[in-house]
Formats: C-alpha cells, structure tokens, sequence
C-alpha cells in the first residue's frame, strides 16, 4: 500500500468512516489547573518556603514578602482595640471603689455639718424667743441649716449616681468604637495572611517565579501549584463525530506509558467548532473542523501536563 493509501485508511479510521472493527479516536493533550499564588499589594520577597518541582501540603507556608510594616500597624491596632474596649468596660461599671469611698467619706461630714447646723437653728431660735439673741443670728443659722441639708442631698445623689454606668448613648458610641477597632485589627490580621499566605491544598510546586530579595509587584504570582485534583484531559474530536460525545460520558485513555483501561469522565463539550490546533496537527487531522472535549480522569489516576492522549469515542 502507498503512502498515500495509508494516509487515507487512517484518516477514515478516526472518522469512523473506514471499514472492520477500527475504534474512532480523538487527540489531545493531558492539560493542569494551576493555582497561580500572589499577594494583593508589593513588597520585596522576604523568604520562599518551597522549591520547584517539589510537594506542599495544605496549610503550609509558601512565601513571605517583608511584613515589618504590617506587623507594626497591626501592634498599633491590638493596642487600640485594647483601649477602645477598657474605656467602655470603664463607662459600664460605673466609678471604681476608691472614687466611692471619697464621696461616702464626703456625704459623711455633710451629714455631721447638718446635725450641727440643725442644734444652731434650735439655740438660736431659743436664745431669740427669751430675746437674748438677734434675728440676725436666727436667718444665719438657718441658711446654714438649709445649705448643710442642700449639700447632703447632693452627695447623696452623687453617691447613686456614681453606682450607674454611663449613659446608654455614651456606651453605644464605645461599642461602635470597639466595632469598629476589631474591624481594623481582622483586616490587619488579614493583610499579614496574605503577605504570607500558606498552600490552599496539597499540590505539586510547578514554578516559583522570584527569589528572596527581588520586588514583587501587587498581584504576581509567585509559586504556581498544581493539585492532583486539577489535571483534565483535553481532546479535540472531528466534527462528523461530535454527536457521539455528551457530557457525562466514560471513554477510555490511550497515551505512552498509561496503564491499561484507564478511563476518563467528559465533563465539558464546546458549544461551537474550531479549526484543529497546531498541537495536534497530523497528516490525518490537518485543518479539519473539530470541537473542544475536556474529560477528568477517574480512580485518581493523573498525567503529567503535555503528555499526549488519543481518546476512544463512544459507539
């Protein structure tokens, strides 16, 4: 048989257009979901946890940018939330118990100055009924008897009212105050996370992009993580065949080296067609019309990123 001939009995295999038994196939690649790590402001990359090529488990620290600052402001907050919180337990328990005892001791002599004022009205008002005394002295005595029983009224007032909390508004506002120091001290809490954020899973380091001393610009990536739960298979399948494929479907995996009956999922199934990428470009599949199939391997096996796979159609 020519070469040509060959050419086109392999082309009407993967079509399904050939004759005998000849399984239809579709080419892909085996693809990874990378989980690419960075931290939302810059700064210089303080330490880096992992190396490429290595593993990670979930939790595990990544890589730190330089967090003085960060830790700084976040002292500062710990100490405000401190204060914020010390001032509204003052405002709820009214005064303390030395500040009680000075107005009871207070509230004490008021209450000696009146019991004297009070036997001074009485002599008085005697000494001016038998006309030994002046009115003078009679008005004298009882604006002090009446000012002595003023002041016990007040101190005894002040005494309960030194008892109370605060008033209801004063406390609302510290505990907004509070509210609102917590808030600050959990995104402060927050930013040191990101500045060091630990591994979201347990992956494969696929690259780290900067070493310790370098800028890391806001938002680049610096490890990229490759969990085993996110590699996918992706196969592009001739047009003609396209209805054989629904999601949900189980095809089998064919690739150099795979372990036999390994078995893939499709989990996805393009809406529209394309033109065969140049990745798969073959004698067979040149320029043809094809759809884009994703398919997720079962019973937790895994392919490298690259590897080749031809997919066996469904009947």
């Amino acid at each position: 048989m020519s070469w040509i001939a060959e050419t086109l009995a392999a082309a009407l295999a993967v079509l399904g257009l050939g004759g005998g038994d000849a399984v239809p196939l579709a080419h892909g690649y085996a693809e990874g979901e990378y989980l690419r790590i960075a931290a939302p402001v810059a700064g210089t990359l303080d330490t880096l946890a992992v190396t490429r090529g290595g593993r990670v488990e979930a939790g595990a620290p990544l890589f730190a940018l330089d967090r003085t600052s960060a830790r700084a402001e976040r002292d500062r907050l710990a100490a405000a939330l401190g204060q914020a919180r010390a001032e509204l337990a003052d405002l709820r328990t009214g005064r303390r118990p030395d500040e009680l005892a000075v107005v009871s001791a207070q509230r004490a002599q008021a209450e000696a100055a009146l019991r004297y004022s009070e036997v001074e009205l009485a002599r008085q008002q005697t000494l001016v009924a038998r006309k030994v005394s002046s009115d003078d002295r009679l008005d004298a005595a009882r604006a002090s008897r009446d000012g002595d029983r003023a002041r016990l009224e007040e101190l005894t007032a002040q005494l309960a009212v030194s008892n109370l909390p605060a008033r209801p508004e004063q406390i609302r506002a510290a505990e907004n105050a509070v509210a609102q120091a917590e808030a600050a001290l959990a995104q402060a809490d927050k930013r040191l996370t990101e500045l060091a954020p630990p591994a979201p899973e347990a992956a494969l380091v696929e690259d780290t992009l900067f070493n310790p001393g370098e800028w890391v610009p806001a938002g680049a990536p610096v490890v990229s993580l490759l969990p085993p739960g996110k590699r996918k298979l992706v196969v592009f399948v001739p047009e003609l065949l396209m209805a054989r494929v629904r999601p949900g479907d189980r095809v089998t995996v064919r690739c150099d080296g795979c372990p036999p009956g390994l078995s893939a999922r499709v989990t996805y199934v393009a809406p529209r067609v394309e033109y065969t990428p140049p990745v798969i470009y073959s004698v067979g599949s040149r320029e043809k019309l094809v759809v884009r199939v994703e398919a997720r391997l079962e019973d937790g096996a895994t392919l490298n990123p690259g590897l080749p796979v031809d997919v066996e159609l469904p009947p």
